[in-house]
């Protein structure tokens, strides 16, 4: 089973990863599930930040992470890192760290950033410590995805590390182009979660 974790704020990162679940379940005998992380803000506080309501996909527990093959997190940028809520759900995972449940599963990043300088690099660069503590195999895109990684007549977020987008002032949602990418992370991801699975 490939698993993709996720936090989303304004929906743009649960945009990705829906996309990225359709990737990965293009993947003949991959079980795509799609999981959000718990929220840490109370209502009160994301009513002032005119945040939508959360769509009703599941709240993970770290005790499901220990259940799959292979992980795809994702998440928005904070100040060039991953978002606080998606740190809060990785301090959680002490007892799968502890006894070393999640090591060797290969493990992806996607993200959003604000901007063209707001992180596109650094949050996924970062967010690997997380992976390396848990003994988790790191699995970028690298440049698989062909010639959309070296566009440049129009905003793409992205980058070797992962599928990415940019939110500009939150009304800009992924581009069909970003969306692209994210599906072929899906797919690319599966596929070597499958492949690790089978040679096991």
């Amino acid at each position: 089973m490939a698993t993709k974790v996720y936090y989303s704020m304004y929906g743009h990162v649960e945009k990705l990863a829906e996309e990225i679940k359709k990737g990965a379940a293009s993947v003949e005998g991959v079980e795509a599930k799609l999981w959000q992380v718990p929220e840490t803000l109370s209502d009160e506080i994301l009513g002032k930040m005119s945040a939508p309501p959360k769509s009703d996909v599941p709240i993970i527990t770290p005790h499901d992470l220990a259940e799959a093959d292979g992980f795809i997190f994702g998440f928005p940028t904070r100040f060039g890192m991953m978002s606080a809520q998606f740190k809060a759900f990785m301090d959680a995972t002490g007892g799968l760290w502890r006894t070393q449940q999640l090591a060797g599963k290969p493990a992806g990043i996607f993200y959003s950033t604000g901007s063209q300088g707001g992180g596109q690099e650094t949050t996924p660069l970062t967010a690997i410590t997380q992976l390396v503590h848990h003994g988790m195999i790191f699995v970028p895109i690298g440049y698989s995805f062909g010639a959309g990684m070296f566009e440049m007549e129009q905003v793409k977020g992205g980058s070797p590390y992962g599928a990415g987008t940019y939110a500009g002032d939150g009304t800009r949602m992924p581009s069909e182009l970003e969306l692209a990418q994210a599906f072929h992370q899906g797919k690319y991801i599966a596929g070597i979660t499958k492949k690790l699975k089978t040679a096991a």
